[in-house]
């Protein structure tokens, strides 16, 4: 290889200017809202919040036309194409049924939901219904994920044997905090994206195994939430999952770290029988990469000019131009791929709460 194919990425404009809803304006939702604006041809029009005062503060920083104080308010205005699902992991299935039901197509924050059987029952619900619906894995359609794709599909690295992914950023413990309790815990907040990197790159794993630190192993977490909400529901903190995708000696395998306690540098390299690429900067955001073969090295440099959530607006142009395209789901980040990394995900969750 003398050199990497061109990231052949999605237009940012030209795409259908979609009219998007937003359900739960909080901070994702509002990187969102501001880099949709600011860089591609999709607005978003109205938003839906359990608090009307909350919806109107969002919709006013952001000029969209509605604010309702209610979801079904939201997903019943005829001058919404699509909406993003937003809200708490919990409320994802709630509120994306809400919206399918009403014939809108929908986005939705990763993970889909917080069940293999919810995420079924979700798609299903929109194939149904004939309408658009994809998770909301954002780094998929980044122009570094662009680039990887075609160095698989062209054996660039020869086959993929090794997958070697961490996502951590450190969040205090405090019991007014939805991710210390049931819903919440890194692997839902954090490991989705390491997970989804060794499925995206690997394959669909189809042996798991995980060994991880709960609220009820930690001290602090013991000392901060108190017995009755760990009681509620234990959440994970920190976990490392090994994967396997297929049989034989030759089946490729993935260690995914993942945690709420400490900084990770998120470098994710993945290794093959003929190279091995591995990222300079964080995967999951707008990122660089280094590729060492037999004939050198070669390096990427994301050319968009977009940092951090900046790049969320790549999946919003996505889904605009599939919808005009007629299609339903995306091809990058399909529902069966969602539904594969929700058994993925169970498969870590269960096997670090049930370990002895």
């Amino acid at each position: 290889m003398r050199s990497l194919p061109a990231p052949d990425v999605i237009a940012l404009h030209g795409a259908p200017a979609l009219r998007w809803g937003v359900i739960g304006p909080g901070v994702i939702a509002n990187d969102f809202t501001a880099t949709l604006h600011a860089n591609s041809d999709q607005r978003v029009v109205a938003v839906g919040s359990r608090s009307l005062d909350r919806a109107e503060a969002f919709a006013a920083r952001h000029g969209a036309a509605t604010a309702y104080g209610s979801y079904e308010a939201l997903v019943a205005d005829p001058g919404v194409d699509i909406v993003y699902i937003a809200s708490p992991h919990p409320q994802h299935f709630e509120h994306a049924m809400l919206a399918i039901a009403a014939g809108k197509h929908v986005l939705v924050e990763k993970p889909m939901t917080t069940s293999p059987a919810d995420t079924r029952t979700l798609v299903a619900a929109a194939r149904a219904a004939g309408v658009f619906a994809a998770e909301a894995l954002w780094t998929r359609f980044l122009p570094q994920s662009i680039v990887v794709a075609q160095l698989l599909a062209d054996g660039a690295l020869g086959t993929p044997r090794l997958a070697l992914v961490d996502v951590g950023w450190p969040r205090p413990i405090r019991d007014d905090d939805r991710m210390f309790h049931p819903g919440g815990g890194g692997l839902l907040d954090a490991g989705v994206y390491g997970l989804w990197f060794a499925q995206f790159t690997l394959g669909r794993a189809t042996d798991v195994r995980a060994t991880g630190i709960l609220t009820r192993d930690d001290p602090a977490a013991l000392d901060a939430l108190g017995p009755d909400t760990i009681a509620e529901g234990d959440v994970d903190l920190q976990s490392i999952a090994t994967l396997r995708v297929g049989t034989g000696p030759d089946a490729p395998m993935a260690s995914v770290t993942t945690t709420l306690l400490a900084p990770t540098d998120g470098r994710a390299t993945l290794a093959g029988s003929a190279g091995v690429l591995r990222f300079t900067d964080h995967f999951v955001f707008p990122a660089g990469f280094v590729v060492r073969t037999a004939d050198g090295v070669l390096e990427f440099t994301d050319p968009s000019g977009l940092h951090g959530r900046d790049g969320l607006v790549w999946q919003a142009a996505a889904a605009a131009h599939a919808i005009g395209a007629g299609r339903t789901e995306f091809a990058e980040h399909s529902l069966d791929d969602s539904i594969a990394l929700a058994d993925t995900l169970d498969s870590v969750r269960k096997a670090i709460s049930t370990r002895a």
